[in-house]
This record gives structure tokens, sequence and C-alpha cells, in this order.
């Protein structure tokens, strides 16, 4: 039989089978071993073939392949590098909310997640969270950071999954797609989620006074339908996201941007840091690329702390 993914717990996976039903399903105890390195072999989204067994009282199911993956979001642990996790597979799109406070979503998170998802072919939207909330000062940093991404390309939304503002242009967004919502706990995911289906009454948490950090209220991802149609991915909170897979001369293919003006460059191989005649640092002393932006791109580039500067003109 074949059917989707909705959830994995690590052990067991809710997968729903092409006529809807949905059957609980394990792996085989070899299939960890076929060449998938991730810590979790099977992924929300993934399309698998299983075959029925009987459990006691219970039919159940045993995966036996996966489809392959049209694409996936993947990342690694800051703290440990070399255990990587598939939150998401077979995706239309992914939702970065981002907060500017309770919690702070830093540009390089942002970044980071947003070449991930451009080296795994994921189209991404920005939303930006909790606009009820700020003043006057914030909504222009806002502003600013939506056109900073609009110029890019992204698409950039200011929502307010409480109040109710522009949640009618994320489900237009939505509409037949599956979409994957991301972003640091306490950034308002399952809030967001709950806006635009009531019905599904996903657990939220308060922020936390004393970190002024999100609770975890999502523990594992899980998909859902959604009555207006298309499917929702809910996932955990990501504190950090290692970036996967990339080598040094590939990140900034990554940056559309950066990527748009390689061909300039001097030099092919152009790492857009000391290279002489590097047509990204040109651009960035004209204002025309975003130093936020490149920041990250160093910092993804040399693995250094955020607080590695480099010249444009070539000095450290």
């Amino acid at each position: 039989m074949r059917g989707t993914v909705y959830k994995s717990t690590g052990s067991w996976y809710s997968v729903k089978t092409d006529n809807g039903d949905f059957i609980e399903c394990r792996i085989k105890g070899k299939f960890r071993i076929q060449g998938i390195k991730s810590t979790n072999p099977i992924a929300v989204g993934d399309v698998v073939e299983f075959e029925i067994e009987q459990l006691g009282d219970d039919d159940v199911g045993t995966i036996s392949a996966i489809r392959d993956r049209r694409n996936y979001i993947i990342r690694k642990s800051v703290n440990l590098s070399k255990q990587t996790h598939i939150i998401a597979a077979n995706l239309d799109q992914v939702f970065v909310l981002i907060t500017l406070n309770n919690p702070t979503t830093y540009p390089l998170f942002i970044d980071r997640f947003l070449a991930t998802a451009e080296a795994y072919d994921v189209p991404s939207v920005l939303l930006f969270n909790k606009i009820d909330s700020y003043d006057e000062e914030q909504l222009g940093e806002v502003r600013y950071l939506a056109a900073l991404y609009r110029k890019i390309g992204y698409t950039c939304l200011g929502i307010s999954a409480l109040t109710g503002k522009n949640i009618e242009k994320v489900k237009e967004l939505m509409m037949d797609k599956t979409s994957m919502f991301a972003g640091h706990s306490g950034a308002g995911k399952s809030t967001l989620v709950n806006a635009l289906e009531p019905g599904l009454d996903l657990k939220t948490a308060e922020i936390s006074e004393q970190h002024l950090q999100g609770q975890h209220t999502t523990t594992f991802a899980e998909m859902y339908d959604i009555s207006f149609g298309g499917r929702i991915i809910d996932t955990p909170g990501i504190k950090g996201f290692g970036v996967v897979d990339m080598g040094e001369d590939e990140i900034g293919d990554y940056f559309p941007e950066f990527f748009a003006l390689k061909d300039g460059c001097k030099f092919n191989n152009c790492l857009h840091l000391n290279e002489p005649q590097c047509a990204v640092k040109d651009a960035l002393e004209s204002d025309e690329v975003s130093w936020s932006r490149y920041r990250s791109y160093v910092q993804m580039v040399t693995g250094e702390d955020e607080n590695y500067r480099i010249d444009i003109h070539g000095q450290k």
C-alpha cells in the first residue's frame, strides 16, 4: 500500500493512505542502515510503501520503502554538528515566522534558513508576526526588513495571529498547497495555525518571562489537512539552524542576490571575501547588497562567530 506520513514520533509513523484511512506504521529494523544518515530516516510529508499486519486486535503497517523526495528541509544541531534531522519533505512552500522580540529572530537565523530552503528547492515566504504588539519604531524595522527581502525576491507579509491581520492573505497563499511553518519557539506558529484553522486547536504556551523565549509546545512535526484546501505542517520550535552539506564555494549560490552578480566577478570560484574585482563586494560598497545578508554569508562560509568582520576591500 502507499500513503503519506502525517506524524512521526521517532518510532511510530501515522500514515494516511490514498483512500483517506490512517494507519500506524513502523519501519523494518534494517531500514535505518540503507544510506540514510539523518536521525530520522522518515519525515513528515514522505510518501511511503507499507504492508498491513496484525498486532493484537489492531492493523499496523510496516514501512518498506520511501518514494523519491521532491524536496525537503534539513538542519543540523548547532551543538551536535554530526547529527542531521529532516524536518519535513515534499513541500510546496515554507513560511518562516519572524518576531522582533519575545523572542528575537536574528538575521543570521533567517538567512541560514533561507539558504537551506534555496539549496533544497523549497520556496519561502517570510511572515513578520505579532505586529499588533510593536510601536512605531519597531514597525519601521519590520518595514525595513520586509523591503530588504522583497528586493531579493521573497514574499513578505506583516501579520498578527491574535488580531487576524493578513490571515486571509496567508490562506490565499496556502490554497491547495502543502505548507510548513517554521521559526523559534514562541514565534507564534501554533497560534497562527489555530487562527488559520480554528478546529485544530493546537496547544500554545506563554513566553517565558525569565528568558524571553518560547516554551516548546510542538514536540514532533505533524501535518494537518485544512478545510480551505491544502495541508499545514506544524514544527517544533527551532533555536539554532545549522546548514548541511554546503561547500564554501556554493553557499553564495543560495543567496539569490549574490548569485545574480556572480558572473561579474573576476574569478569563477570567487568566494566574495578577499578576492579582487568581486562584483558582490562592489555591490556591497554601493549599498546594492545588504550588509546583514553579507555578514550572514561570511559567517556561513568561514564558520566564524557573528563578530567576524571583513572589509569590502579585502582587509580582515
